[in-house]
C-alpha cells in the first residue's frame, strides 16, 4: 500500500491547510499519483478543464490532455526521472480546453507517493491575449481623427446632395425619380456610416455608476429576445455573489448588445438550434498593466457571451476587433472595434476563443473601487 500525501485521513489539518494554499493560487495545479490517475487538483485547475474536483479525481491525466499532448511527456519522464522538468510553449488545445492553449507545464515529484508527480500549468495565452486587447484597442483609437474629419468634412456635404436631390425629385419623370430617391437612400446610407464613426471618440465614458452587471445583462437580453433574438434561447449562468463594477450602464449596454446580436447572427448563418450563454464569474489573478508608470490592474470581473453557432472563420480570427473587418455582407465591421474601444475605456479587455458550436466572448472588467481603493462588495 502506498504512503501518500494522497491520504486524507493522515494529517486532515495540514492537508486542508495545503489545499488552502492551492486554491489561492491562479494557476491550475494537478497531483497526479505513480499510475496517471488524478488525485487532487485546486480550484484553477477545475477551472481550467471545465470539470468539477470530483469528476477530475476519477479521470487520468491521458483522458485531460489531447492525443500527444508533450504535457504527457513531461510526466512520463518526471516520474522515470524523479526530478523536476519544465516545458515551455506547450499546446493543450482540445474540445474541453479550447483553440489556442498554449502553456508552460512545470512538473515535480511528489515526495513519499511512490511515483506521485504534482503539474502546474501557467497559460501563456494570458499575456498574449492581453498584448492583442492593447493592440485591438489601439486600432479602434486610431478611427478616431477619422470618426471626427468624417463628421465634419462628408456629413455637410452629404446634406447639401440629399437636399438637391428632393429639389429635383419634384421636377423629374417617375422615371428618374426613381434615382433621386435612389440618391436621398445613399446618402442616408453613408450618414448612418458615419454617425457609427463618431463613436469613436478619446472622451471617457461618462456617467459613470455603480452597477450591477446582472441587470444590465437582463435588460440586453429582454431587448434581444423582443426583436432580433426571439427565436434563440437564452441559458444564464450567473455568479449571485459578484461585486458591483463602476461604468457607463448605457455603453454596457451597448457593448453587451452587440456581442449578443453577433452571437444571434452567427446562429442564423450556421442553421443551427440556437442557444445563447450568459455567464458572470470571479477570477482572481488576471492583471493587466498598460502603461510603464501605472500599476497592474485588477481584472477579476469576468462576463461571457457564448453561442453554438459554427465559429469564427481562421482567416480573419487575429484580426476580429479591427475597424471594417466583418464576416457579414452588409456588415461595417465596426461592431467589434467599438467593443473593444469602449471595454478598455472602462479599463477593462474582450477577447474569444471560437470552436465550432462553442464561440465564447469573454469580457473582464475591473470591480469598484472606493476612495480607499478597495474594491466594493456588490450589497
Amino acid at each position: 500500500m502506498k504512503s501518500s500525501v494522497f491520504a486524507q485521513s493522515a494529517e486532515p489539518d495540514v492537508f486542508s491547510d495545503a489545499m488552502r494554499l492551492l486554491n489561492a493560487l491562479p494557476q491550475p495545479v494537478v497531483a497526479i499519483d505513480g499510475e496517471g490517475r488524478v488525485r487532487e487538483v485546486n480550484i484553477a485547475a477545475e477551472n481550467f478543464f471545465d470539470m468539477g474536483r470530483a469528476s477530475l479525481q476519477r479521470s487520468r491525466l491521458v483522458d485531460l490532455m489531447p492525443f500527444g499532448s508533450p504535457v504527457l511527456q513531461l510526466v512520463e519522464e518526471a516520474m522515470s526521472a524523479e526530478a523536476p522538468i519544465n516545458g515551455y510553449k506547450l499546446d493543450v488545445s482540445s474540445p474541453r480546453t479550447g483553440s489556442g492553449r498554449l502553456v508552460d507545464a512545470f512538473v515535480a515529484p511528489l515526495p513519499q507517493t511512490d511515483g506521485g508527480v504534482v503539474l502546474m500549468l501557467q497559460e501563456r495565452s494570458i499575456a498574449e491575449k492581453m498584448d492583442r486587447q492593447l493592440i485591438h484597442r489601439g486600432a479602434a483609437r486610431s478611427v478616431t481623427a477619422l470618426g471626427a474629419m468624417l463628421a465634419h468634412e462628408i456629413k455637410n456635404p452629404l446634406s447639401g446632395i440629399r437636399g438637391a436631390a428632393q429639389l429635383l425629385d419634384s421636377a423629374v419623370s417617375d422615371e428618374d425619380r426613381a434615382l433621386t430617391r435612389l440618391i436621398c437612400d445613399e446618402t442616408d446610407r453613408i450618414v448612418k456610416l458615419v454617425d457609427r464613426m463618431e463613436s469613436f471618440s478619446d472622451e471617457p465614458p461618462g456617467g459613470r455608476e455603480s452597477l450591477n452587471i446582472h441587470a444590465v445583462l437582463d435588460h440586453v437580453r429582454m431587448v434581444a429576445q423582443a426583436g432580433f433574438a426571439r427565436h434563440i434561447r437564452f441559458e444564464l449562468a450567473y455568479d449571485p455573489s459578484l461585486p458591483h463594477v463602476l461604468g457607463s450602464r448605457d455603453q454596457l449596454v451597448q457593448v453587451f448588445l452587440n456581442l449578443v446580436k453577433n452571437a444571434s447572427e452567427a446562429i442564423d448563418q450556421g442553421g443551427v438550434d440556437g442557444e445563447i450563454v450568459l455567464s458572470t464569474a470571479y477570477r482572481p489573478g488576471v492583471r493587466l498593466k498598460t502603461k510603464a508608470a501605472a500599476d497592474p490592474v485588477s481584472l477579476p470581473l469576468e462576463v461571457c457571451v457564448r453561442d453554438n453557432g459554427p465559429g469564427v472563420p481562421p482567416d480573419i480570427a487575429s484580426h476580429l476587433f479591427d475597424p471594417f473587418v466583418t464576416t457579414k455582407s452588409s456588415g461595417t465591421g465596426l461592431g467589434l472595434a467599438l467593443v473593444a474601444k469602449v471595454i478598455g475605456d472602462h479599463g477593462g479587455v474582450v477577447e474569444f476563443e471560437s470552436l465550432p458550436r462553442r464561440t465564447t466572448f469573454r469580457v473582464l472588467l475591473p470591480l469598484e473601487t472606493g476612495r480607499s481603493g478597495r474594491a466594493s462588495e456588490a450589497q
